[in-house]
């Protein structure tokens, strides 16, 4: 079958275009995602089923970085959804999008219509805001953003200590000043995630001209010189070719480039290094990656209000929550964990929030994967640097398409990222002294309390950082010679190719990242259709010619 449009990777962006595209009943659309389908498991849907995902290798890419130079030759845990809905069906569900300004920077890079006035009106159409419809956001869309149903105590606390500490109170990180301490808003509804493929896939899955593959691995893009013209996946043990009028790449910032590699679209020397046949040369593919470094302070608590893993919690809380979650969609399993946060300015001098704060209402580290730490009850306030200035690179190891790439986000190699990252530990550790959680704080486990110095915490972020899980830009989108997109997301040198994922973003943005990723497939199926619609309306009309 000749499909009008394949999407390779069923994640948040994927899902946005399977749904828009497939609108059209005489349109055929083809949906390609590696992973199983995001109904087989029921952790997706339990919120603080976040802690099994994280482990998980049927739902989870989990991929490592190379060894990271300035964290001591560390390499770095990167947990990727696999799955339909991608990572938005794994992670914490923050609904962030990131600073007006992120959005204007992009358009002052020549990025014609993505300013903020452009995007915003497209982020107010992808969502349901259950607080109600403003000037910033919208109801009756796809996806269902709600509060928390169940907050914790100890999230509440750390709000009000940042208040204490002299931040401003927010109930909105995405109106057009972002700056506060709060509790974020979550993609829930009723205490269930509602990731992307719950609010775009799934209510269309019927549609006889949209069809969903999973488990179907991309091999390659198959191109007629520099037209797309297929895919070559392997599915069920076989290799498959699938051909359609235009490819849509949206497997992420990790996948995405690495795909276009295989298939011969990248930098010369990297293809020749692998002997993979170039069908173009186009050096920016796999550079610029960015990610937002994190560091964890952590504290015991005095108090059992925490998540952890103890005799009580299994004796009593957890068939108490399972209970209330069952019957009431309350209590701690509705946790997406992550529940408290703040976008805080770390200097006077800074225009606009430059760290960004998640705390969780358990002990972490290392990503939750040694979960013998989270035996004791305690709480982490992370801190993140929103703009990195490093950047990084992707590789291939070999031309395997089952083979990781080589992911190396160079965190913290420059040195105002670091500086960064000691003023939020600062920020953070001042915040915990405060009188709304002394009653919960019981000892700080790390960096502890012989780490002071800002030379002792450049050590023990170098021995600890490691990153919040928002890749981007290794196809960034511009008009430079290391611009993969251009501003309708085409890639750059090729016919019918765009790419439609984080992986355009051409820098970070000051938040979290699914909920950009939704705005950019929006646009993106946006400006697919509207270049449809005008090639029927420019096509000459047949007229009949009159018999005799």
């Amino acid at each position: 079958m000749n499909y009008d449009y394949i999407i390779i990777g069923g994640g948040a962006a994927g899902c946005v275009l399977a749904n828009r595209l497939s609108e059209n009943p005489d349109t055929q659309v083809c949906l390609l995602e590696a992973g199983p389908s995001d109904k087989k498991n029921p952790l997706i849907k339990i919120p603080v089923g976040i802690i099994a995902l994280m482990r998980s290798k049927s739902y989870n890419w989990r991929y490592w970085t190379t060894p990271q130079k300035a964290l001591n030759g560390r390499r770095v845990y990167i947990p990727r959804g696999k799955t339909l809905g991608g990572s938005s069906a794994v992670n914490a569900m923050c609904y962030t999008r990131g600073h007006k300004w992120d959005f204007d920077h992009w358009e002052s890079l020549g990025n014609k219509g993505w300013g903020y006035k452009d995007v915003l009106p497209l982020f107010r159409r992808s969502e349901n805001y259950e607080p109600g419809e403003n000037e910033f956001h919208g109801v009756g869309g796809p996806v269902n953003i709600s509060d928390l149903q169940s907050p914790m105590q100890v999230s509440k606390d750390f709000v009000k200590a940042g208040v204490e500490a002299g931040y401003p109170e927010t109930d909105d990180f995405n109106n057009d000043v972002q700056e506060g301490m709060g509790l974020f808003k979550v993609f829930q509804k009723n205490g269930e995630r509602f990731g992307a493929a719950r609010g775009y896939l799934h209510p269309v899955l019927d549609r006889p001209n949209l069809t969903v593959l999973t488990g179907a691995s991309a091999n390659k893009i198959l191109f007629d010189g520099k037209r797309a013209t297929g895919v070559e996946i392997s599915r069920n043990g076989k290799t498959e070719t699938l051909k359609a009028n235009d490819i849509l790449l949206s497997g992420g910032a990790i996948n995405s480039p690495k795909l276009l590699l295989l298939s011969g679209v990248g930098p010369k020397a990297e293809l020749e290094k692998h002997n993979i046949p170039m069908v173009h040369e186009l050096p920016g593919v796999g550079e610029n990656l960015q990610d937002h470094p994190d560091i964890l302070v952590v504290q015991k608590s005095k108090r059992w209000q925490t998540l952890a893993f103890s005799p009580k919690s299994f004796v009593w809380d957890g068939p108490i929550a399972v209970f209330n979650y069952i019957f009431r969609r309350k209590d701690f399993l509705t946790s997406n964990v992550a529940e408290a946060g703040g976008f805080v300015k770390s200097r006077p001098e800074e225009e606009i929030p430059d760290i960004q704060f998640h705390m969780s209402n358990t002990r972490l580290d290392n990503h939750g994967l040694d979960l013998t730490f989270s035996i004791g009850y305690g709480f982490s306030g992370h801190v993140c640097a929103l703009r990195p200035k490093a950047r990084g690179r992707l590789t291939l190891q070999d031309a395997n398409p089952a083979s990781d790439p080589n992911i190396d986000p160079n965190l913290l190699d420059h040195p105002d990222d670091m500086e960064t990252m000691v003023r939020g530990v600062k920020a953070v550790r001042n915040i915990f002294a405060q009188n709304a959680l002394k009653s919960w704080c019981n000892g700080e486990i790390f960096p502890g309390e012989a780490v002071q110095s800002d030379e002792e915490i450049r050590d023990f972020i170098r021995r600890k950082a490691d990153n919040i899980y928002h890749p981007v830009g290794t196809c960034k989108m511009g008009h430079d010679d290391m611009a993969v997109v251009d501003d309708t997301l085409k890639v750059h040198g090729m016919q019918n190719l765009r790419v439609i994922d984080a992986s355009i973003f051409p820098t970070l943005v000051g938040g979290n990242t699914t909920a950009p990723t939704l705005m950019v497939a929006e646009k993106a199926a946006d400006m697919i259709l509207a270049e449809k619609n005008a090639a029927v309306m420019a096509a000459p009309t047949q007229t009949a010619v009159p018999t005799a």
